[in-house]
């Protein structure tokens, strides 16, 4: 039978950990409850040595987690108990790691533990802007409507962050098989034809010559490039791992051409999308801030927004505060501008998400419409210039052969 740890309070309060022996999860649950036990956190003995050997945790696919969201939502606007609703969508979830977070949710609720500080223990699953929605919601009774916005808030999330890694997977696509085409080409064709010349004892042109020398040189240190990109590779990821790094990186890609303006307009659209979210559920502003700093996606914008937090602090407006870091258009600070003089700050930020939203999803279509004929004749003048290459000396020796 199933072994599972427990840990919890008695009905006095003290502090009780444990193992139970039972068939199901719920079944210790039960047995606990009659044993007077409050239950704070319960999983199966095999699941947690997994995760204490698991030194990262898997984080929940953001598609999965706009879907449960949304089926929530619904439930409890049908008037479906939490705990019932927990345990449906715990038990149809595809993704093992999310059922298990979901369950586990279900069990500490039920053990009186709020839907909030379930949430908080999982934060691969549920990160703070979730968990402080779900502050907002149970606190004003409207989690039906909190977990509406959430869901819509999570899909529009999960919409342009596809638009935008779309506009950077086709042409490192068209670039990588590029690289393997024109590899293939110097390692197994360009030896054949170099040993032909050879025999022939034709007088190679230069352009010819440039080509054999790069074939031989790619058949020579292979290994050693393998090497040097496995290691620029992992140089990489330790450097983009470090703050410094980190603001290098992204700084630079804010700064590089088109791609740099979709990846602008795409981190300001989430910063108007989520703190409109945010600000609509009561989450006060400064709180907000935080929030949304942490779900930036680039670390220049994530500093702006920090700056923006600690002048609101001294008494600045945050459309001030924005406009003086410089790292948002001067049209969304305008609208934020009237939106502090109307009070409706949550509602034109909505609406400046909307319009990057839209922005974002037409420079991309327009990227990818003159990305693709640049591509494709990158590759057609790659790949002929070394065609060509080889045949001038076979054209050579045909002319010579017909004098």
């Amino acid at each position: 039978m199933p072994t599972f740890a427990y840990s919890g309070r008695t009905r006095g309060g003290q502090p009780v950990s444990g193992q139970k022996i039972a068939d199901t999860l719920d079944a210790a649950l039960a047995a606990l409850r009659r044993e007077q036990i409050f239950v704070t956190r319960i999983d199966s003995v095999r699941e947690r040595v997994w995760a204490a050997r698991t030194r990262r945790v898997k984080p929940v696919p953001a598609r999965n987690l706009a879907i449960f969201t949304r089926q929530l939502s619904v439930m409890i606007d049908a008037g479906l108990p939490l705990v019932q609703c927990l345990e449906i969508l715990g038990t149809q979830e595809e993704d093992k790691n999310f059922s298990r977070i979901i369950l586990q949710t279900r069990a500490d609720i039920e053990g009186g533990t709020g839907l909030a500080d379930s949430m908080r223990k999982h934060p691969s699953a549920f990160d703070s802007l979730y968990t402080n929605m779900m502050v907002a919601g149970e606190a004003g009774g409207i989690l039906d409507t909190i977990l509406k916005r959430l869901a819509i808030h999570i899909e529009k999330n999960v919409k342009l962050t596809a638009q935008v890694k779309s506009a950077m997977t086709y042409p490192i696509a068209i670039l990588t098989i590029s690289a393997i085409v024109v590899g293939a080409i110097l390692w197994k064709v360009i030896p054949t034809f170099a040993n032909l010349f050879a025999g022939l004892g034709a007088t190679l042109p230069l352009p010819t010559r440039m080509v054999i020398v790069m074939s031989n040189s790619l058949v020579t240190y292979m290994p050693f490039l393998i090497l040097g990109g496995a290691v620029l590779a992992f140089t990489y990821r330790r450097f983009r791992a470090t703050g410094r790094g980190r603001r290098a990186v992204d700084g630079a890609l804010l700064k590089t051409p088109v791609l740099g303006l979709i990846i602008r307009k795409e981190a300001v659209a989430r910063f108007c999308r989520t703190l409109a979210t945010l600000l609509g559920s009561g989450v006060p502003i400064l709180d907000g801030l935080e929030i949304t700093a942490k779900t930036a996606g680039n670390a220049i914008i994530e500093d702006a927004i920090r700056v923006t937090r600690a002048a609101i602090e001294r008494g600045e407006t945050v459309s001030g505060s924005l406009r003086g870091t410089r790292a948002f258009p001067p049209m969304v600070t305008q609208m934020i501008n009237v939106g502090e003089a109307t009070g409706t700050l949550d509602t034109m930020l909505a609406k400046i998400a909307d319009f990057y939203e839209e922005e974002v999803n037409t420079s991309v279509a327009g990227m990818l419409t003159l990305i693709e004929p640049i591509m494709i004749a990158f590759l057609g003048v790659l790949v002929g210039s070394i065609v060509i290459a080889m045949y001038l000396p076979i054209f050579d020796l045909i002319s010579r052969m017909a004098g």
